[in-house]
């Protein structure tokens, strides 16, 4: 059996304990763990609204409701897998490529011993440094990434570094392998006509959110298997992927994006996916509504982040 799992909602209150993810034991150690649970409370790279740093303690808090038994994918999640809570990067605020530096070491550990880490953020700009850490034991990934925006944009004021430019540099860095990577859900106003182009410039296949109603959550789940393909790949969710009625407490919400059920629709869809990192980023709880729901909502995706590991590990043990 694995080593580590939750505390048994059953036997203590959730509301008992220090908030780890999912009453997770918090451990700093690779031995007898397949995933990691790691906090990168680091928002400097925001645009817009700032107070993402919280996103991580808030995650943690929500996810004192969730349950280890995965009905859709009809997985007991803890059969499979050992997880625990590694704890937050000694991230730097104001200084970017300082806390870039200091996220990938944090990381390091966890790829060289085959733990596979699920990231709770922090703005988008954190990603560049997952990539990093990731593809240095990998090699160039590919990449599925829900978001309301493509991050590819080259600057912002000026400045190489911000939540909308890590999948940019990634590309510039030799981080991703354009053949393999997809972004799923943008929408809303652009600064020009060629936003959306400078992404499939790059190889990437783009499903804006016009695309994905026009064919449907199958068709596009279809391609983006095809589009991944077998090799490791990593798995970006941005909260703004969900509409603002869903996700309020996010840094830049669009309007018309998806609901809670449509994203569990596309994460259970990517069953078998050899995916070697996770993050789900962008929750702001000072913008949340009573309820903290775009918390319980960030915890619920990196809940099937944590259920794709086990339905995969399951299925190549039959």
């Amino acid at each position: 059996m694995p080593r580590y799992g939750p505390a048994n909602s059953l036997e203590s209150p959730r509301f008992t304990g220090v908030r780890t993810f999912m009453r997770l034991p918090f451990a700093q150690t690779t031995a007898e763990v397949d995933f990691a649970i790691v906090g990168l409370p680091f928002d400097t790279g925001a645009t817009w609204r700032v107070g993402a740093r919280f996103g991580p303690e808030a995650i943690r808090s929500q996810s004192s409701l969730l349950r280890p038994y995965h009905l859709p994918l009809d997985v007991q999640i803890f059969e499979y897998l050992s997880g625990v809570d590694y704890g937050d990067a000694p991230v730097v605020p104001g200084f970017i490529e300082h806390a870039y530096e200091n996220i990938e070491r944090f990381l390091a550990p966890l790829y060289e011993a085959g733990v596979t880490p699920i990231a709770l953020g922090g703005d988008h700009s954190i990603v560049l440094a997952e990539l990093r850490a990731a593809a240095r034991k990998h090699g160039a990934l590919g990449l599925v990434q829900f978001d309301a925006h493509g991050d590819v944009w080259d600057s912002y004021f000026g400045h190489p570094y911000t939540h909308g430019t890590p999948i940019r540099r990634a590309m510039e860095e030799g981080l991703l392998d354009g053949s393999r990577v997809i972004q799923v859900g943008m929408r809303g106003p652009l600064y020009e006509q060629h936003d959306i182009q400078q992404a499939r410039d790059f190889g990437f296949d783009v499903f804006v959110a016009d695309d994905v109603r026009a064919l449907g959550i199958p068709k596009v789940l279809e391609v983006v298997r095809r589009k991944v393909g077998a090799g490791p790949a990593f798995l970006s969710f941005d909260i703004d992927f969900f509409d603002p009625a869903y996700a309020p407490g996010t840094g830049t919400p669009e309007v018309g994006g998806f609901t809670s059920a449509e994203g569990q629709q596309f994460l259970r869809g990517l069953t078998g996916i050899n995916f070697v990192g996770f993050d789900v980023v962008e929750v702001l709880p000072a913008y949340d509504n009573a309820g903290q729901i775009t918390a319980l909502l960030g915890a619920n995706v990196a809940w099937e982040m944590i259920a794709l590991l086990a339905w995969r590990k399951h299925r190549m043990s039959v």
